[in-house]
């Protein structure tokens, strides 16, 4: 109090950047010297005695907590609380995102996925290898029984704590939303298939197994294929000779003596020698 009168009234300054520069200086400068003035210490091991009375202690101290709280009045939730708690959530989402600065976007270049995969690995190994040994214990029966009894304990007290709901008709508007929704998935999903899949050949190395068992497959149908011809060869199809049947079998066999013989090319023959001869005939 006597230090708080000697004091007069003083004049603020504003927080400037150097001023907070050398705030931070002086904490890292603090934090040096503190490490420095720590001397050499000798680890001791945690033995069973300190384990137990660390946990000891735990729990007097959950005691002796659970001994000064006093008896407190549960209040109902009300929807007026519930209200001012989602209005403050949503203040709280909105003052973050005012104090969030503009950013300037990385491109994600070759190395930095390959650096990123890379500590994916890493991070895969070092937690196997933070993984003591386990000894492996059989399901027994009596393990089973009590395994399906929670679940069935489990979806009761969720069926319990479902509230009662208002089920609402399915009108066409919602039928033809559905529909649009399917169809947009199925276009996106063929856009998608389109442009990764489609049109890109999976290569398979062809090794000396494959190899034979293309040479056998060639064997086993070349057999086939032989023995199907043995069974048919002498056999033939019947077929029934019907007027339009022999008129086209007969318009081809004079075709065929027309173009044995050269018919054909005589009758071209004679026909230009009789206009030549009628042309003969008119100038005359």
């Amino acid at each position: 109090v006597l230090y708080k009168e000697n004091v007069g009234t003083g004049t603020p300054t504003p927080v400037t950047p150097e001023m907070e520069r050398v705030k931070r200086n002086q904490e890292i400068c603090s934090s040096v010297l503190y490490k420095e003035n720590i001397g050499k210490a000798t680890p001791t091991p945690v033995t069973p005695e300190m384990e137990r009375v660390k946990r000891n202690q735990e729990i007097i101290s959950s005691v002796l907590y659970k001994e000064n709280m006093g008896k407190v009045t549960p209040t109902p939730i009300t929807p007026e609380m519930e209200r001012v708690k989602r209005n403050q959530e949503i203040i709280s989402s909105v003052l973050y995102k005012e104090n969030v600065g503009q950013a300037t976007p990385t491109p994600v270049t070759p190395e930095m996925e390959r650096v990123k995969r890379n500590q994916e690995q890493i991070s895969s190994v070092a937690y196997r290898e933070g993984l003591g040994k386990a000894t492996p214990s059989p399901v027994t029966p009596e393990m089973e029984r009590v395994k399906r009894n929670q679940e069935q304990i489990s979806s009761v007290l969720y069926k319990e704590h479902m509230a009662k709901g208002t089920p609402t008709p399915l009108t066409p508007e919602m039928e033809r939303a559905k529909r649009n929704q399917e169809n947009i998935s199925s276009v996106l999903y063929s856009d998608s298939f389109r442009k990764q899949v489609q049109g890109k050949a999976a290569y398979v190395l062809d090794t000396p197994e494959m190899r034979r068992v293309r040479e056998s497959q060639k064997h086993i149908s070349t057999v086939k294929y032989h023995e199907d011809f043995e069974k048919s060869k002498g056999s033939f199809t019947p077929v029934v000779t019907d007027p339009i049947t022999e008129r086209v079998k007969k318009n081809m066999q004079d075709f065929s003596d027309i173009s044995y013989r050269g018919i054909q090319r005589r009758v071209v023959e004679m026909e230009r020698k009789r206009v030549d001869q009628d042309q003969e005939n008119l100038t005359g």
